[in-house]
Protein backbone atom coordinates (compact mmCIF):
# COMPACT_ATOMS: atom_id res chain seq x y z
CA UNK A 1 0.00 0.00 0.00
CA UNK A 2 1.59 3.01 -0.80
CA UNK A 3 1.71 6.08 1.99
CA UNK A 4 2.06 9.09 2.82
CA UNK A 5 6.12 10.42 2.11
CA UNK A 6 6.29 7.18 -0.58
CA UNK A 7 7.76 8.01 -4.16
CA UNK A 8 5.18 7.71 -6.57
CA UNK A 9 5.49 4.93 -9.27
CA UNK A 10 7.09 5.94 -12.03
CA UNK A 11 4.66 5.21 -15.61
CA UNK A 12 4.34 5.91 -19.19
CA UNK A 13 0.23 5.18 -20.63
CA UNK A 14 -1.41 5.97 -24.25
CA UNK A 15 -3.67 9.28 -23.54
CA UNK A 16 -6.96 9.53 -25.89
CA UNK A 17 -4.49 10.47 -29.10
CA UNK A 18 -2.76 7.06 -28.04
CA UNK A 19 0.61 9.39 -27.74
CA UNK A 20 2.88 8.22 -24.13
CA UNK A 21 2.27 10.27 -21.31
CA UNK A 22 4.65 9.91 -18.62
CA UNK A 23 4.55 10.69 -14.94
CA UNK A 24 7.95 12.21 -15.15
CA UNK A 25 6.67 14.69 -17.80
CA UNK A 26 5.02 16.49 -14.61
CA UNK A 27 8.23 16.46 -12.72
CA UNK A 28 7.91 20.32 -11.28
CA UNK A 29 4.17 20.52 -10.81
CA UNK A 30 2.20 19.37 -8.29
CA UNK A 31 0.30 16.16 -9.72
CA UNK A 32 -3.60 15.12 -8.79
CA UNK A 33 -3.77 11.49 -10.30
CA UNK A 34 -7.13 10.08 -9.85
CA UNK A 35 -7.95 6.81 -10.41
CA UNK A 36 -11.94 5.40 -11.69
CA UNK A 37 -13.49 2.47 -13.09
CA UNK A 38 -15.27 3.76 -16.14
CA UNK A 39 -15.87 6.65 -18.25
CA UNK A 40 -19.57 7.47 -18.84
CA UNK A 41 -21.18 6.74 -15.67
CA UNK A 42 -22.18 9.27 -13.63
CA UNK A 43 -20.52 9.42 -10.43
CA UNK A 44 -17.06 9.71 -12.67
CA UNK A 45 -18.48 12.11 -15.60
CA UNK A 46 -19.21 14.65 -12.68
CA UNK A 47 -16.30 14.38 -11.43
CA UNK A 48 -13.93 15.36 -14.46
CA UNK A 49 -16.69 18.12 -15.17
CA UNK A 50 -15.68 19.09 -11.59
CA UNK A 51 -11.83 18.79 -12.04
CA UNK A 52 -12.28 20.68 -15.57
CA UNK A 53 -14.35 23.27 -13.80
CA UNK A 54 -11.88 24.24 -11.40
CA UNK A 55 -8.86 23.72 -13.93
CA UNK A 56 -7.46 27.04 -13.90
CA UNK A 57 -7.30 27.39 -9.61
CA UNK A 58 -5.35 23.80 -10.16
CA UNK A 59 -3.20 25.59 -12.97
CA UNK A 60 -2.24 28.34 -10.71
CA UNK A 61 -1.41 26.44 -8.51
CA UNK A 62 0.99 24.83 -10.62
CA UNK A 63 -0.55 21.44 -10.92
CA UNK A 64 -1.90 18.88 -13.46
CA UNK A 65 -4.93 16.51 -13.49
CA UNK A 66 -4.56 13.33 -14.62
CA UNK A 67 -7.69 10.45 -14.51
CA UNK A 68 -6.95 6.93 -15.32
CA UNK A 69 -8.95 4.31 -16.15
CA UNK A 70 -9.09 0.93 -17.99
CA UNK A 71 -10.79 2.37 -21.04
CA UNK A 72 -9.26 2.68 -24.24
CA UNK A 73 -8.01 5.89 -26.07
CA UNK A 74 -11.01 6.05 -28.62
CA UNK A 75 -13.63 5.77 -25.36
CA UNK A 76 -11.63 8.51 -23.66
CA UNK A 77 -11.89 10.21 -26.79
CA UNK A 78 -15.05 10.34 -27.21
CA UNK A 79 -15.84 11.52 -23.34
CA UNK A 80 -13.71 14.07 -23.79
CA UNK A 81 -15.42 15.26 -26.48
CA UNK A 82 -19.00 14.63 -25.03
CA UNK A 83 -18.16 16.57 -21.92
CA UNK A 84 -15.51 19.16 -22.78
CA UNK A 85 -13.25 17.76 -20.74
CA UNK A 86 -10.28 19.97 -20.44
CA UNK A 87 -8.51 17.31 -17.89
CA UNK A 88 -5.48 14.54 -19.33
CA UNK A 89 -7.13 11.08 -18.91
CA UNK A 90 -4.84 7.69 -19.66
CA UNK A 91 -5.63 4.46 -20.61
CA UNK A 92 -4.81 1.52 -18.37
CA UNK A 93 -6.26 -1.35 -20.22
CA UNK A 94 -3.86 -4.13 -18.64
CA UNK A 95 -3.92 -2.46 -15.43
CA UNK A 96 -0.59 -2.73 -14.99
CA UNK A 97 -0.35 1.11 -13.28
CA UNK A 98 -3.43 0.38 -11.26
CA UNK A 99 -1.80 -2.70 -9.31
CA UNK A 100 1.26 -0.30 -9.30
CA UNK A 101 -0.38 2.12 -7.05
CA UNK A 102 -2.56 -0.48 -5.49
CA UNK A 103 -6.17 0.50 -6.58
CA UNK A 104 -6.86 -2.46 -8.52
CA UNK A 105 -7.65 -4.96 -6.00
CA UNK A 106 -10.94 -7.35 -4.34
CA UNK A 107 -13.93 -5.04 -3.98
CA UNK A 108 -17.25 -6.46 -2.09
CA UNK A 109 -20.06 -4.81 -2.94
CA UNK A 110 -23.72 -6.10 -2.06
CA UNK A 111 -22.38 -9.17 -0.51
CA UNK A 112 -20.54 -10.03 -4.01
CA UNK A 113 -16.24 -10.23 -4.51
CA UNK A 114 -14.93 -8.99 -7.59
CA UNK A 115 -11.74 -7.66 -8.72
CA UNK A 116 -12.34 -3.97 -9.51
CA UNK A 117 -10.92 -0.27 -9.46
CA UNK A 118 -11.18 1.04 -6.21
CA UNK A 119 -11.82 5.10 -6.63
CA UNK A 120 -8.34 6.98 -5.16
CA UNK A 121 -6.52 9.95 -5.64
CA UNK A 122 -3.37 11.13 -5.03
CA UNK A 123 -1.96 14.36 -4.35
CA UNK A 124 2.11 14.13 -5.57
CA UNK A 125 4.42 17.14 -5.15
CA UNK A 126 6.94 18.16 -7.38
CA UNK A 127 9.43 15.82 -5.90
CA UNK A 128 7.04 12.99 -7.39
CA UNK A 129 6.66 12.21 -3.54
CA UNK A 130 3.09 11.17 -2.26
CA UNK A 131 1.23 14.10 -0.16
CA UNK A 132 -1.71 12.86 0.23
CA UNK A 133 -4.54 10.03 -0.50
CA UNK A 134 -7.94 9.90 -0.95
CA UNK A 135 -9.21 6.36 -0.51
CA UNK A 136 -13.07 5.28 -1.39
CA UNK A 137 -14.15 8.50 -3.07
CA UNK A 138 -17.16 9.43 -2.97
CA UNK A 139 -17.05 12.25 -5.66
CA UNK A 140 -20.02 14.06 -4.15
CA UNK A 141 -21.60 13.70 -0.68
CA UNK A 142 -24.46 15.78 1.24
CA UNK A 143 -24.26 16.35 4.92
CA UNK A 144 -26.00 18.04 6.93
CA UNK A 145 -25.36 20.41 10.10
CA UNK A 146 -27.61 22.66 11.91
CA UNK A 147 -30.54 21.32 9.64
CA UNK A 148 -28.64 22.28 6.68
CA UNK A 149 -28.18 20.38 3.95
CA UNK A 150 -24.85 20.97 1.79
CA UNK A 151 -22.72 19.22 -0.64
CA UNK A 152 -18.88 18.10 -0.49
CA UNK A 153 -17.47 17.92 -3.61
CA UNK A 154 -14.01 15.61 -3.93
CA UNK A 155 -12.63 18.32 -6.08
CA UNK A 156 -12.94 21.32 -3.91
CA UNK A 157 -11.01 18.69 -0.95
CA UNK A 158 -7.98 18.16 -3.39
CA UNK A 159 -7.92 21.82 -4.15
CA UNK A 160 -8.24 22.50 -0.84
CA UNK A 161 -5.36 20.22 0.60
CA UNK A 162 -3.27 21.51 -2.45
CA UNK A 163 -3.71 24.99 -1.72
CA UNK A 164 -2.51 23.75 2.06
CA UNK A 165 0.21 22.12 0.77
CA UNK A 166 1.35 24.78 -1.31
CA UNK A 167 1.08 27.12 1.56
CA UNK A 168 3.75 24.76 3.64
CA UNK A 169 6.10 24.88 0.57
CA UNK A 170 6.29 28.68 0.57
CA UNK A 171 6.35 29.35 4.55
CA UNK A 172 9.51 26.91 4.51
CA UNK A 173 11.26 28.47 1.33
CA UNK A 174 10.52 32.30 3.44
CA UNK A 175 11.49 30.67 6.60
CA UNK A 176 14.56 29.24 4.80
CA UNK A 177 15.44 32.65 3.26
CA UNK A 178 15.05 34.29 6.70
CA UNK A 179 17.39 31.98 8.44
CA UNK A 180 20.24 32.22 5.20
CA UNK A 181 19.96 36.22 6.01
Amino acid sequence: MLEIGDKAPIFSLPDQNKEKVSLEDFKGKWIILYFYPKDNTSGWTKEAVDFTERLEAFNERNAVIIGISPDSPDKHKNFMEKYNLKIILLCDENKEVMKKYNVYRLKKMYGKESMGVVRTTFLINPECNISYVWNNVKVRQKRKKNGETYEIIHAEQVLEKLKQSNWKIKFTWKKLEFMIK
